[in-house]
């Protein structure tokens, strides 16, 4: 199992980026767990949704020891580090379509609630939280075939679509080209009504990148036609590790790091294919 979950060639990404263990003192304490086994025990309570207490014991890896390395690699920006890396590879291949983007969001409730929560304004006023998502297709691929996600975010249920948007742009790393420097924005960006402001077109003109966003009152969001695929797509992808599709940590960064974990390993899937 967990060299499906976590084949060699994913490690030797993961591994050099694992931070170092803290030496202790000589004598007494427990013997310190492989990062390799905790970090597959972490994508398998990604994949499956399962709670951290119900880990097999196949994996030799304790509840606590894998929490509390999870969380500890959260707080040194591991999960952000890793989805880098494998976009790196990918711009290296030339495997992205920098041409165009598409952002959009989708809403999972809330079981413990936490900061990022709200009520969900589609879902009679549950709590829940709201996963913000920009993607680009993948080349040799029709638009329809999925897209690659190259940012996320996590915000309240009641978060406008809007005011993830700048901040999702902004979080764009310079990623690899197979010739030529390091590439951040694509060419255009689409985006349903729920983003049309013009604040907006301006702050993305001022970047060079063109705004496809469809017009409340003039255009209907079904205007973004085949290249809303990309994104639904992604979305289906993303909420395929069933951790994300019901939101149990309270802890908001817990939460964005699942999901950023989730892009990388989505990414990763697509190298060399």
């Amino acid at each position: 199992m967990g060299l499906e979950l976590v084949p060699d060639g994913l490690w030797n990404i993961v591994e050099p980026l694992i931070p170092a263990q803290r030496e202790r003192p000589q004598g007494g304490g427990t013997r310190y767990i492989e990062d390799r086994a905790v970090f597959t025990a972490i994508v398998y309570v990604l994949t499956t949704g399962c709670a951290w207490r119900h880990l097999p014991a196949e994996f030799g890896v304790a509840q606590a020891t894998a929490h509390r390395r999870f969380v500890t690699w959260t707080e040194a920006g591991l999960w952000w580090r890793l989805h880098r890396a494998v976009l790196d590879r990918l711009g290296e291949q030339g495997a992205i379509e920098w041409s165009r983007a598409v952002v959009d969001a989708a809403s999972v409730r809330a079981k413990k609630g936490g900061p990022l929560t709200g009520p969900n304004p589609v879902d009679r006023g549950t709590p829940g939280s709201k996963l913000h998502v920009l993607t680009v297709p993948r080349k040799r691929e029709v638009p329809s075939a999925g897209g690659l996600p190259l940012a996320v975010a996590t915000s309240a249920a009641n978060t406008h679509d809007s005011l993830a948007l700048i901040p999702l742009v902004q979080a764009i790393p310079a990623i690899r080209s197979r010739r030529g420097p390091r590439r951040r924005w694509p060419a255009r960006l689409h985006a349903d009504k729920g983003y049309d402001y013009p604040h907006l077109r301006v702050w993305l003109r001022r970047r060079r990148i063109t705004p496809r966003i469809a017009r409340r009152g003039v255009e209907t969001s079904t205007r973004l036609g085949r290249h809303r695929w990309v994104v639904e797509r992604c979305f289906a992808w993303l909420t395929g590790y069933r951790r994300l599709t019901l939101r149990y940590e309270r802890s908001a960064r817990l939460v964005t790091a699942f999901l950023t974990l989730a892009a990388t390993l989505t990414c990763y899937k697509k190298l060399g294919t």
